[in-house]
């Protein structure tokens, strides 16, 4: 078997083969390795403003909702970032949340009283097989460090939120990519992989699930329980809802892994443009929103094509690069490339 993750299409990918290659956009881990405790946070930065200040058009696509994520419902109605995107574990939600409003509230004291309440947008999959999740280890002081420590050099793997990930029975995690779309633009995808049955997984187009699960015996699990959250961020000019259609086509990248989105598989996806900003604040009012040409629709395919190939690409990453862990009650998750050797 190839010693080298698939190269997934035809598109080129960025410098660095990453999210960050949209520009402005940085990623930050925080990762807890310790006995049971398994997990981290991630976080993403469309850009170095305040994003309270200085929003970005944005829209979410819920392939399946089996989870527990905070902030869709506005992101949903308004279509705009207003902090950072956090991903976690399931029952860190309500703190990371809890952080993302107090930091917020420092840079904006009047947020809830003279100024709007703030929208947080935390995301999650549950690590509980590798992480004791009922720990709840992860703390407000982590998503600061994490935000702290964001920049344009994405460490993949079982780092930060992916610490703790399974991903097809074997140890999954944080995976990137990127891809220059027709026209100039590129679209950059992150994903968060905790999903998939290994008899199932296509790997760059070849049934590498079935061969994995032949040479060991019949996998444990038959059902898909996990989630994946994915991220795409574009310096395309699209409206909202542009990026509610470019958001569904992250699901593309996915089936094409072998995920058939099962009954307890939550499986998210966020979409955010970096071509302009938003004004929101009072003291902003008087200034009229931004005159942006958008992408024309005919023109949308292109960047159709590279979300479902940068979420392919930053899957076949997230599991290329784990390492395996042992965690909880001693359960462990092999790396897909010790079964490669």
């Amino acid at each position: 078997m190839s010693m080298q993750p698939p190269c997934i299409g035809g598109l080129p990918a960025g410098p660095r083969d990453a999210i960050t290659d949209v520009a402005g956009v940085t990623v930050g881990h925080v990762t807890l390795a310790e006995g049971d405790v398994q997990t981290g946070v991630t976080v993403i930065h469309p850009h170095a403003q305040d994003p309270f200040r200085h929003k970005v058009p944005a829209a979410a696509a819920v392939i399946n909702g089996f989870g527990k994520s905070v902030g869709l419902t506005q992101l949903a109605e308004l279509g705009q970032l207003e902090t950072p995107i956090a991903l976690t574990n399931t029952f860190s939600v309500p703190a990371v949340a809890q952080a993302q409003i107090a930091q917020c509230v420092r840079a904006n004291p009047e947020t809830g009283r003279a100024l709007p309440t703030v929208n947080p947008l935390v995301l999650e999959c549950n690590d509980g097989y590798l992480n004791d999740i009922q720990r709840m280890a992860v703390t407000a002081a982590h998503y600061e460090a994490a935000c702290a420590g964001a920049g344009p050099n994405v460490a993949q793997g079982a780092v930060g939120a992916g610490r703790g990930m399974s991903s097809f029975q074997l140890k999954g995690g944080i995976g990137t990519a990127s891809r220059r779309a027709d026209g100039g633009y590129t679209v950059g995808a992150l994903v968060l992989a905790n999903y998939g049955v290994q008899s199932h997984l296509v790997w760059g187009g070849e049934p590498l699930g079935r061969r994995l699960a032949a040479r060991q015996g019949a996998p444990a699990e038959t059902t898909e329980k996990g989630s994946i959250i994915m991220l795409l961020a574009t310096d395309a000019p699209l409206d909202a809802r542009q990026l509610g259609r470019l958001a569904l086509r992250a699901a593309a990248g996915l089936a094409r892994t072998g995920s058939v989105y099962g009954h307890g598989s939550g499986d998210i996806a966020v979409a955010f443009s970096t071509a302009y900003t938003l004004p929101h604040l009072p003291d902003l009012a008087d200034a009229p929103m931004p005159a942006v040409a958008m992408v024309h629709e005919v023109r949308l395919d292109a960047l159709f094509h590279a979300a479902a190939d940068s979420v392919e690409q930053a899957i076949v990453h997230a599991l290329w690069h784990a390492d395996p862990v042992t965690g909880r009650a001693g359960h462990h998750r092999q790396a897909l490339r010790e079964l490669l050797n």
